[in-house]
């Protein structure tokens, strides 16, 4: 008879989650999540050939709740309330960059599973861009976007606008609106 499974997949992820934040990619191992979650490193084991194979699955089921959650943006009215609700969206997702910089870690060619895998990120990260392309088409309709600034850079700009550190403490409100106020209305005063 199997032995059961002592933690769930959201367990699993979660605690994923954290020892990759604490520890990065380099300092992420079976044995460290293994302690957290109270089994055996060979129990992990069972279920992954390796950790690229568990942190891409947990990228995956991380980026599709991204992007389950993101579809809320249809129900705003107006690219402006979309724009606002996006940039506090964004925001919420503070760990994305440091997420993103993990996945460059991963090897390509680490094995089957993880290329499938790596492939499956790439494919909802298009997916993503995707799903926004009505927020862009509602801005340019709306005559608040410029025609000539590219889709995709609109985007990027807006999305890596949560990897600009805080140093000097701003609270969190009023760095979200200097934020908003820069990529809609630019940092130059009337020249």
């Amino acid at each position: 008879m199997a032995r059961e499974r002592k933690f769930s997949t959201d367990e699993l992820f979660q605690e994923t989650k954290q020892l990759l934040l604490q520890n990065g990619y380099e300092g992420f191992t079976f044995s460290l999540l293994a302690d957290r979650l109270n089994v055996a490193r060979g129990t992990l084991y069972k279920y992954y050939e390796n950790r690229d194979e568990l942190i891409t699955d947990y990228m995956i089921y991380e980026m599709k709740q991204f992007l389950t959650n993101l579809k809320v943006i249809h129900e705003y009215r107006g690219f402006t309330s979309q724009f606002d609700f996006l940039l506090d969206f964004i925001l919420m997702h503070h760990e994305v960059p440091q997420m993103i910089g993990i996945a460059r870690h991963i090897p390509i060619d680490s094995n089957e599973k993880v290329k499938a895998n790596r492939a499956t990120l790439d494919q909802l990260h298009l997916d993503m861009y995707t799903q926004l392309g009505a927020f862009i088409q509602l801005g340019r309709d709306e005559r608040l976007l410029k025609p000539t600034i590219p889709d995709g850079l609109i985007l990027g700009m807006i999305f890596q606008t949560i990897a600009i550190p805080n140093h000097s403490g701003v609270p969190q409100s009023e760095w979200i609106q200097s934020i908003k106020e820069i990529i809609s209305h630019g940092m130059f005063t009337n020249i």
